[in-house]
């Protein structure tokens, strides 16, 4: 018979025990009250008695590089997963700067999943290469199986997500989250129809492009309790009974906080998610063509926001709206429109971002592609908005200067990183000089990401940060002259 595994590791500690003041139940109790991975990541390493007692009740772990660490060495530290957040290709393969067929694959972990983690409930992937063979193994291997999210991956096709339906039995019902935005290819809507109304605990759904409104209205009808949809597309006419139809439907779904797609939205079709609008907090428009006039009548019906993803389509009229309209909006990311030469007079400046923080003072987190920049306007923002843990500017030219004076970002960096003591993640391009770096050493000392372009040292810069940051974790400096480019990365991949 095979001994405890729990007391093999008890009694491999030898005389540590002596020196622990609780016994393992008790300690056991105490750890599985802890959340934040940082905190357990502390907690392991205060002793040997500590380490084996985290790595029993650590029920769900995040692995943001999974290059970084084997299935096997997983498997082996942590025996009671539950929960799995796995990253594979960097951000920066969302911009093309990687070959498409390049890229990690899940299937090795899945085999490693289903033998070690029979009761694995929940699998969360990003920008990794997922087969449909893969997806089939997931189907058949986890009966209690409750959440799937595949966030930028590739690889899988509407078989894979056929599978997912064909092989989970009649009475699997335990499903929470699916999530297949990104997705290419059409989806098996009977399918999908069926697992969607056999699974009443589904409180997250979010679609691809491919199922239309008349399918997104069916969809709603079985599944009226979602906290968070992902819409398809917006694209087909309806009738009149069909519009009513799915006014209904969304008016119903009073659970509703998230919603994201609206993939070719226009104004015509926001009508019909008034309804659903005075509970969403996060509102997610980076797939949605919605222009400065559109977004304005709907963020009215938007009272409590707290996350908005837009484009920089709505230009600064646009942010005037959000301004005025989201009074507890906390979290705003503008990102650049693929389709940018279709709208060539598209874009933001520093009016626009002004505007949100005069009328959203609780903001604390930003992304802001932007055409210009002045150091004035950095300099009011963060005046108004003093609670940034993440301010991340990218203008469209990376060592463009202050548009109005010429003069190099510089007072605009300081500025951030005195008047914010909470900030962790700083991301800016723009004209800057040595100096900002002692700015950085001197005051951002909660500072874990930084990521920037600089017209002087970089060697020096980075030494001078490192230096003067004991939290950062991440840093990547692009000298703007030469291109050249200096990474430093102090975090682990395992959390």
């Amino acid at each position: 018979m095979d001994p405890n595994p729990k007391l093999v590791d008890s009694q491999s500690n030898g005389m540590a025990h002596h020196h622990s003041l609780f016994p393992d139940e008790v300690l056991e109790k105490v750890l599985s009250l802890i959340d934040l991975h940082k905190d357990r990541n502390s907690v392991s390493l205060v002793c040997k008695v500590w380490y084996n007692a985290e790595r029993w009740t650590r029920s769900n772990i995040f692995i943001g590089n999974c290059y970084s660490v084997s299935p096997e060495i997983v498997a082996r530290r942590f025996p009671r997963i539950k929960s799995v957040r796995l990253r594979g290709k960097p951000r920066f393969s969302d911009f093309n700067m990687l070959p498409q067929e390049w890229g990690p694959n899940v299937h090795s972990w899945l085999v490693m999943f289903a033998d070690v983690y029979p009761f694995l409930e929940e699998l969360r992937l990003k920008r990794m290469t997922v087969r449909d063979e893969s997806l089939e193994l997931l189907a058949k291997s986890f009966t209690g199986f409750k959440a799937l999210s595949l966030s930028n991956c590739m690889g899988f096709t509407d078989d894979g997500l056929k599978a997912i339906a064909t092989h989970c039995s009649d009475n699997f019902t335990s499903l929470e989250i699916l999530n297949f935005v990104s997705l290419y290819d059409e989806v098996n809507f009977d399918a999908l129809e069926r697992l969607v109304n056999r699974c009443q605990s589904l409180r997250v759904l979010r679609v691809n492009d491919s199922i239309t409104l008349d399918q997104l209205q069916r969809l709603l009808v079985h599944a009226p309790h979602l906290t968070e949809l992902g819409t398809g597309s917006f694209e087909k006419e309806l009738t009149t009974s069909q519009y009513v139809e799915i006014e209904s439907a969304f008016t119903k779904s009073k659970n509703l906080r998230a919603l994201s797609g609206l993939w070719f939205a226009e104004g015509l079709h926001l009508y019909f998610l008034y309804g659903a609008c005075a509970g969403l907090t996060f509102l997610n428009l980076s797939t949605s063509y919605l222009q400065k006039d559109e977004l304005a009548k709907l963020l009215v019906h938007c009272p409590n926001l707290r996350r908005l993803w837009i484009t920089d389509i709505v230009q600064d009229k646009g942010l005037e709206a959000v301004g005025s309209s989201c009074p507890l909006l906390e979290e705003l990311r503008v990102s650049q429109l693929e389709a940018f030469n279709i709208y060539p007079r598209c874009g933001v400046t520093e009016q626009g971002l002004l505007a949100v923080s005069l009328g959203c003072p609780k903001l604390r987190y930003v992304l802001y592609y932007c055409r210009r920049m002045t150091n004035a306007a950095i300099i009011s923002i963060v005046q108004n908005c003093p609670n940034f843990t993440h301010f991340r500017l990218c203008m469209l030219k990376p060592d463009q200067p202050d548009c109005l004076t010429n003069e190099p970002m510089n007072d605009a960096f300081a500025a951030v990183v005195k008047a914010c003591p909470n900030l962790r993640r700083l991301s800016f391009s723009g004209l800057l000089t040595d100096m900002v770096f002692d700015y950085i050493g001197n005051y951002a000392k909660n500072l874990e990401n930084l990521s920037m372009t600089c017209a002087g040292s970089a060697n020096r810069g980075m030494q001078r940060v490192l230096e003067g940051c004991p939290k950062l974790r991440k840093l990547q400096i692009q000298d703007s002259h030469s291109g050249e480019k200096l990474c430093f990365l102090g975090s682990r991949g395992t959390r």
